[in-house]
Formats: structure tokens, sequence, C-alpha cells
């Protein structure tokens, strides 16, 4: 299969799906994929971050050994809003190496406290902060001030995913 000419045939989630299912567990085509997603066009790195989503969901440990770059790519000047929307999506569903936590952590406050970050990588960072606390709980209270600053004006997918992210670390 050429990857790229499939990634750019269509932008489909049932597309998506299908890419997703033939790289499977195959370490070789998820580093194909994932050169796509690093190093690809706008278009093309677009299209790959959903497919990469994917691809984690269903096989985390592919993405482990590259998490490092997906975060330096999301914060490259330029890059698509998929990037980190769908970095971050996948970084609050994996376990988070410590070695790269202290990284994620400081991306991952900066995103939240960005008026000019999109809602969905607010919520994502928010989850992405909680994970951390669970080994870090010093993070808490910074995180715990953050969103309660943002909760009057943020909108109603932000206060909600803030309120079950606030109660989870009232438990921590």
């Amino acid at each position: 299969m050429d990857l790229e000419t499939e990634i750019l045939r269509e932008h489909s989630k049932r597309q998506s799906v299908r890419i997703a299912k033939w790289v499977g567990n195959n370490k070789g085509r998820f580093r194909e994929l994932l050169n796509l997603f690093l190093k690809g066009e706008y278009r093309t790195t677009q299209r790959a971050a959903w497919i990469v989503k994917h691809c984690a969901d269903e096989h985390p440990d592919l993405v482990y050994p590259y998490l490092n770059e997906m975060v330096d790519r999301m914060l490259e000047p330029g890059a698509h809003d998929a990037v980190p929307r769908n970095v971050l999506r996948i970084l609050q569903d994996v376990e988070i190496p410590r070695r790269i936590a202290g990284k994620i952590a400081t991306v991952s406050f900066e995103m939240l406290a960005s008026a000019k970050e999109p809602i969905a990588v607010k919520v994502f960072s928010m989850t992405v902060l909680a994970n951390i606390a669970q080994q870090e709980p010093d993070l808490k209270r910074e995180i715990v001030l953050l969103i309660e600053q943002q909760m009057p004006t943020g909108s109603a997918g932000f206060r909600s995913r803030a309120r079950k992210i606030l109660k989870r670390l009232e438990q921590l």
C-alpha cells in the first residue's frame, strides 16, 4: 500500500480506521505512518494524526518509542491543530514514561493556560496533567488553580471535563 496516497485519497473515519487496521501491530508500518505524521506536508500530517490515534488506541505499545518526537512535533510553529489535539488525546490514554513526564507536564500546562488553544486541546491537557499528578502529587495545587481560573469563562465542554478532573484531583 502506498500509505501517503491512501491517506490523501479520502478524509473520513472509515478510511482512517481502514488504514489503522492495515498498520495493525506492525512496527515498520507504524514507523512509516509516524514519519508522515512527523514530517509530512500540512494535509498529510492532519490526516495521519487521526490514524496515529486509532493505532494508539489498539496498540499503545507502538507509540512509546515516539512520544518525545510526537511532543516535539506538536510544539513546532505552524503545526496543524490536529497535531497537538491528537498527540494529547493519545497521551491522556497511555502511561507517560517518567523520563519525559516533566516535558509533557510543561507543555500541557502551557496549552491549558493559553487563550489561543482550542477547547479539545485544553481538555486533553487537563486529563494529561491529572494523570501525571497521580505520580507527582505536588502538581495538584497548580493544576487546580489553573482550572479554577478558567471555569467561569470556559465552554460547557471545558467546565464538564474540569469538574471531573477537579473531583479526581480531590481524591489524590
